[in-house]
């Protein structure tokens, strides 16, 4: 048995969103999408005409956001004085795109604009006072406008209005308990607000203030709309929905160089873009420049006019992705390595002087995919005393919220409910992690529970086509509120199997049950080769997708979990003790010869005799089960086997001699020896075994059987190493001598469980009944 990692949620609702179908009809959407729609709420003409076709018609007026009014009126007295507008961004994709929605929309009307991103690690997040101090002082910056951050920048903020330099603040993140005194905040969620959506990302909220300020949409935004609000993970419904589905079709007619650029570096087609290609391949690369250092070219590069230019910044930017991946991949490992040690704690503090500042939280989202645990990755600043990190939880534990317990003991902090950044002084870590787990206890969060996984159906693998895939499409774009589907398969084998990917990570394999197939690439799964190897039934949960290689197009299953529920066999035989590598900690070692010089060298070693009945609760404990040695009582076998509750059984079954490949003395060679007998008295089989071995060119361990058996039968005496023939013996045949039939019983049981294939053990392992 294999446990998925996910708490799967499937229901189905095909009754129910029938009543959809003459809807979808009559607009000439695929009916099959019904029971698709109904699940994401999409259940009337209206907001299925706005799903599907969404147009700028779908905008909210940006005069509902909160101090709108007041803010664009600022701004354009900014610019009718000629004043020195400064926008304050973020060193994030969503960061990097706000700021450059926010520039180019100023200078449309004539602003003089200059921007700032701050360096994460000399100015940290958010509005920073040393900055803001430098930049009125020093740049003669008379108003400030913060995009995608300024709700926690009390102090900053503070000092700019006490200069008499106004503070715009434009942001979305979670609102503290007490807003800063800025001139004015501009907040999809203010509490004085009346806007009808409140998850637009940090670009959103620039992007609306832009059309409020031009008193048109400016369409060209809405290609970095689109990459910031995917790149930032809000909510993909509603507004957002809209914002991304047209700003990723003005993205396809390629008029932005500096997207170009970037795209043509990193080998995609702008012409086919998706949320896709900004969620692995657009986005990751704006934010690996701010996490390793200045996010300023991310600006440079989206709003450049120069061709020349554009490619140098692209090609920046892809070298410091690169380096981005080889520095989370080497952090990611040794953090894993940490995580393996806590087991027992709620939440994962790992830490280290000798790691990367800006890649923190992309390692504690790995950490978080292994663990299922709330997990802050932290930086050991020896120099100041400070730990600073990132934070990434899971669905049923509010990072935020959690965190704000021990605000008063953190020097910084922000974020929301999944992500969170924070800095403290090392001093205080345990008294944190104290507080921290005494919370947890008193919320009653438990993270044993799984992360829960939606369901959308259950599919037979010969109903999938690249047709029923490209209907699916029709949905997207998918992300956060409206997830790609997820299909359940059951499955009779998986076939084909290889590791594929630089270091082996991923698995591909071909899935079939008799009456389709399907193929599956399973992402940073290439352990589980073994699991899927030995299956005999697989349950996979994933989605679905077209993979396009030399012309040829096939439906391909990208898998998200799986489970096996029944009795697994692992096949070790031929392979050394330490090449097993068994799920968990919780394994049981039977062996059934007790000269086994590994029997008692491990704690949960058991010998499996006469006696095993007694020791059948204690080894039905584990979880899984080693079978070390072969078993040669074919009663004691079928006891144990089919009395045992263990759900993963591991056959290693080593042997000292193997009876099954010697094979049964002939007759022929029964005879050689009898007649060397019946020639002499008496035969020294002490010391001259090797002698008659030689003679009659027969092997030593197949002639001391031999002897064995004459004398069971009484054919021979041996006395002190003498062999003596016996005058007028009972003529007997070979199979009345216990040795032999003991030696043909070794070769039965070799061959069941040495040589047969594991398909064959799992069978005459089900075919035994438990004793009554």
């Amino acid at each position: 048995m294999k446990e998925s990692q996910y708490n799967w949620n499937i229901k189905d609702v095909t009754e129910e969103s029938s009543v959809l179908i003459p809807k979808l009809e009559q607009l000439n959407i695929n009916s099959e999408l019904a029971p698709l729609l109904w699940r994401r709420g999409i259940q009337d003409t209206e907001k299925i005409t706005a799903f599907f076709k969404p147009t700028v018609a779908d905008f909210y007026d940006p005069f509902l956001l909160h101090d709108m009014e007041k803010s664009i009126l600022r701004i354009q007295e900014a610019v009718e004085k000629g004043e020195k507008i400064l926008i304050y961004g973020d060193y994030d994709a969503d960061g990097i795109t706000s700021t450059t929605v926010m520039k180019e929309a100023i200078e449309l009307i004539g602003g003089y604009v200059v921007y700032y991103l701050p360096n994460r690690f000399s100015d940290g997040y958010g509005p920073n006072k040393e900055v803001y101090q430098r930049m009125i002082e020093e740049e003669g910056i008379q108003l400030i406008v913060t995009v995608d951050n300024g709700v926690s920048g009390h102090d900053a903020i503070e000092y700019a209005m006490n200069q008499n330099v106004d503070v715009i603040v434009t942001d979305h993140h979670e609102l503290p308990e007490t807003l800063p005194n800025a001139f004015s905040i501009v907040h999809p969620r203010h509490p004085e607000g009346n806007y009808p959506f409140n998850d637009l990302a940090g670009v959103g909220v620039a992007f609306k203030v832009a059309c409020a300020l031009l008193g048109e949409i400016p369409m060209e935004s809405l290609d970095l709309v689109a990459i910031g609000t995917i790149a930032d993970l809000v909510s993909l419904t509603d507004e957002n929905r809209s914002l991304v589905k047209i700003g990723l079709e003005i993205m396809k007619q390629n008029e932005r160089i500096g997207l170009q650029a970037l795209a043509d570096v990193a080998k995609i087609d702008l012409t086919a873009v998706t949320e896709e290609t900004i969620g692995f391949t657009i986005g990751p690369r704006l934010n690996a420049i701010g996490r390793l250092g200045d996010a300023g070219p991310g600006v440079e590069l989206l709003s450049t006019f120069d061709d020349v230019e554009a490619g140098n910044l692209a090609t920046f930017i892809q070298q410091k992705n690169t380096e981005r991946q080889t520095i989370v991949k080497q952090i990611t490992t040794e953090a894993l390595e940490m995580a393996d040690k806590l087991s027992d704690e709620p939440i994962l503090f790992l830490m280290s002087k000798e790691w990367h500042q800006g890649v923190l939280g992309i390692v504690a989202s790995r950490i978080v995919q292994e663990t299922n645990k709330p997990t802050i990755v932290l930086y050991n600043d020896e120099e100041t005393g400070l730990l600073k990190g990132s934070g990434r939880s899971i669905e049923g534990i509010d990072l935020f919220q959690t965190l704000s317990v021990i605000k008063d003991d953190l020097t910084s902090f922000g974020g929301h409910h999944m992500a969170a950044g924070l800095t403290f002084e090392l001093s205080k870590l345990d008294k944190i992690k104290e507080m921290l787990s005494e919370f947890m206890k008193t919320q009653g969060y438990d993270i044993s529970i799984k992360e829960e996984l939606q369901i959308d159906s259950q599919l037979e693998l010969e109903k999938v086509t690249v047709e029923f895939i490209e209907t699916l499409r029709l949905l997207a774009p998918f992300g956060t509120d409206n997830p790609a589907p997820h299909f359940l398969f059951e499955v009779n084998k998986a076939i084909n199997l290889k590791q594929i990917g630089a270091d082996n990570s991923h698995l591909k394999c071909q899935l079939t049950n008799g009456n389709g197939s399907l193929d599956c690439i399973a992402f940073n799964r290439g352990a589980d080769l073994f699991e899927f190897e030995y299956a005999d039934q697989l349950k996979l949960v994933g989605q679905l997708s077209v993979n396009e290689w030399n012309g040829f197009r096939k439906p391909q299953l990208m898998l998200q979990d799986y489970l096996i529920d029944d009795l697994q066999l692992f096949d070790a035989r031929g392979k050394k003790g330490e090449e097993i590598k068994p799920l968990t900690d919780k394994v049981a070692y039977l062996i059934f010869d007790k000269k086994n010089p590994h029997l008692g060298q491990k704690a949960n070693s058991f010998l499996i005799d006469s006696e095993w009945q007694s020791k059948l609760e204690a080894i039905n404990t584990f979880e899984e089960a080693v079978i070390v040695d072969c078993p040669y009582d074919m009663e004691i076998a079928k006891g144990i086997f089919s009395s045992l509750k263990v759900p993963r059984i591991y056959f290693l079954v080593r042997v000292n001699q193997e009876h099954y490949l010697t094979g049964l003395p002939t007759r022929e060679q029964f005879g050689r020896l009898f007649k060397l007998i019946a020639k002499q008295e008496s035969i020294d089989v002490r010391y001259k075994l090797d002698d008659i071995s030689k003679f009659l060119k027969i092997e030593k361990n197949l002639l001391i059987f031999m002897i064995r058996v004459f004398f069971d039968l009484g054919f021979v005496t041996i006395d002190d190493g003498l062999m003596t023939k016996v005058q007028n013996p009972t003529n007997k045949p070979l199979q009345e001598s216990e040795t032999y039939q003991s030696y043909q019983n070794k070769i039965e049981m070799e061959k069941l469980f040495l040589y047969s294939d594991i398909k064959e053990i799992k069978h005459w392992i089900l075919q035994q009944e438990e004793p009554k």
